[in-house]
C-alpha cells in the first residue's frame, strides 16, 4: 500500500456551543499512536443558539419528539462539511479509511451519518452521545463503532449509549461500549486511550 492508502482520515466533530479547536487536541494526542493519520477538526456550519461556538442543529426547544427531524434537516450541511474534508485530503472513494469521532452533538451526527446509510465509513468513535436517527436504520454492517459514556453525565444520560448499542447491533453493526463510572459530560484520559486502541485496530485493517 502507498502511504495514503494505508493512512486514516479522522474527522473530529465537536458538541453544541463548541468549535473544532476544542477537539483538535484529541487528534494531537493520538498522532503518536496513529502515524500517518490525518486529523481534521472542523467547525459546525451554524452559529450556536447558545450565543457562543457552533452547532450542527439547534437545541433550543429540543424534545425527544422533534430531535430526529432536526437531525434530518441538518444532514445536507453536515454532508457538505464531510464531503469537503474528504475531497481536500484526497480520500475520495476511500470511505473505508475514514473515521468519524464525535463528542455529544458530534456523536449524534456521526451516528446518524452511519445509521442512515449515507456514510459507510470505516468506523465511528462516539463520546457522550445518543442515537436519535429516524427509523428505519440502514447502516453499513462493515462500519465498526466504539461508544464511550460516563454514568454521571448530566447532559445526556449514559443509558442513551446503551440504547444506541442495542439498536445498532440489531441493525447488524459491530458496537463496543465503554461505560465509565462517575464520569460527567466529558472525555476522560482513559476513554481517549481506549479510543486510540480501537483506532489502531482500524488502521491495521
Amino acid at each position: 500500500m502507498t502511504a495514503l492508502q494505508n493512512s486514516l482520515l479522522v474527522i473530529l466533530l465537536h458538541g453544541v456551543g463548541s468549535n473544532g479547536a476544542d477537539l483538535a487536541p484529541l487528534g494531537e494526542n493520538w498522532k503518536s499512536r496513529l502515524p500517518g493519520a490525518v486529523f481534521v477538526a472542523p467547525n459546525a456550519p451554524e452559529r450556536s443558539s447558545f450565543g457562543t461556538g457552533y452547532q450542527w442543529f439547534s437545541v433550543a426547544g429540543v424534545t425527544e419528539e422533534n430531535r430526529p427531524a432536526r437531525i434530518t434537516a441538518a444532514r445536507p450541511a453536515f454532508d457538505t462539511v464531510i464531503s469537503d474534508i474528504i475531497e481536500e485530503n484526497g480520500f475520495n472513494g476511500r470511505l473505508d479509511r475514514v473515521v468519524l469521532v464525535g463528542f455529544s452533538q458530534g456523536t449524534i451526527m456521526s451516528l446518524d451519518a452511519v445509521a442512515s446509510g449515507r456514510w459507510p465509513v470505516a468506523a465511528v468513535v462516539g463520546f457522550s452521545g445518543r442515537l436519535a436517527t429516524e427509523q428505519p436504520l440502514t447502516p453499513s454492517t462493515a462500519t465498526k463503532i466504539l461508544l464511550v459514556h460516563g454514568t454521571s453525565d448530566p447532559v445526556i444520560p449514559s443509558w442513551e449509549t446503551e440504547k444506541a448499542e442495542t439498536e445498532l447491533k440489531a441493525a447488524g453493526v459491530a458496537v463496543e461500549t465503554v461505560i465509565e463510572p462517575g464520569l460527567g459530560h466529558t472525555i476522560s484520559i482513559g476513554g481517549a486511550d481506549r479510543a486510540a486502541d480501537f483506532l489502531e485496530g482500524i488502521a491495521r485493517n
